[in-house]
C-alpha cells in the first residue's frame, strides 16, 4: 500500500503563513518567464519608433534650418578684435562673436563640449579659454587645442549686411 505521507502538508493548512494557492504554484516557469519578458522588451521597442523617427527626421534637419536672422550687433559698436556675448537661436542658447579682422567675424555657442561651462575670449591670448578645465578652442575653427573637450564648439554662420551682423544658422558638427 503507497503511504500518504508524501502527500500531506506538514502542518495545519490553517497556518496563515501559508497562503500560497499550491495548485497553481508554478504557472509561470523558466520559459514563460523569458517569454513574457521577450514580448515585453517587443512592445516597448516597436511603441518607441514612432518617437525615434520623429527625433532622427529633427535631427537630420538640424545642420541646414536656416532660423530667422538676428541682428548681433553693428559693425560699428564692434572693434578688430574685441568680442561680444548673444543668444542664437533660442533665448538660453549662449553665444559669443568675435571680430578677428576688419571683415571677418566669427560665432559659436559659447558652451564647452566638454561639460557646457561657458567660454570666454581672452584677447590678450588669441584664444576662446572654458575656466572650469582649462580648456581651450582655436578661434578660427572652434577646435579644441587643450584640455579635456574633444569636440569643436558649434559654430554660428554669420552674415553682415548694411552694416550690422547677423547671426543665420547653426552648423552642427558630427561626432
Amino acid at each position: 500500500m503507497p503511504s500518504d505521507k508524501n502527500n500531506k502538508i506538514p502542518f495545519n493548512e490553517d497556518n496563515y503563513t501559508h497562503n500560497i494557492n499550491r495548485n497553481n504554484e508554478r504557472s509561470l516557469d523558466r520559459r514563460g518567464f523569458m517569454k513574457t519578458l521577450v514580448g515585453a522588451a517587443g512592445v516597448f521597442a516597436i511603441s518607441s519608433l514612432p518617437w525615434g523617427a520623429v527625433a532622427a527626421k529633427e535631427l537630420m534637419g538640424l545642420g541646414e534650418k536656416e532660423y530667422s536672422h538676428k541682428k548681433i550687433t553693428d559693425v560699428s559698436k564692434l572693434a578688430v578684435g574685441d568680442s561680444i556675448d548673444f543668444t542664437f537661436p533660442g533665448d538660453h542658447d549662449d553665444a559669443i562673436l568675435i571680430r578677428l579682422s576688419e571683415n571677418k567675424y566669427v560665432a559659436y555657442q559659447n558652451a564647452c563640449t566638454h561639460l557646457r561651462c561657458p567660454v570666454f575670449w581672452v584677447k590678450e591670448e588669441g584664444q576662446m579659454v572654458c575656466p572650469c578645465h582649462h580648456g581651450f578652442f582655436d578661434v578660427e575653427t572652434g577646435a579644441p587645442t587643450a584640455g579635456p573637450p574633444r569636440r569643436p564648439l558649434p559654430e554660428i554662420q554669420v552674415k553682415v549686411e548694411n552694416g550690422a551682423v547677423y547671426a543665420v544658422r547653426v552648423k552642427r558638427y558630427e561626432a
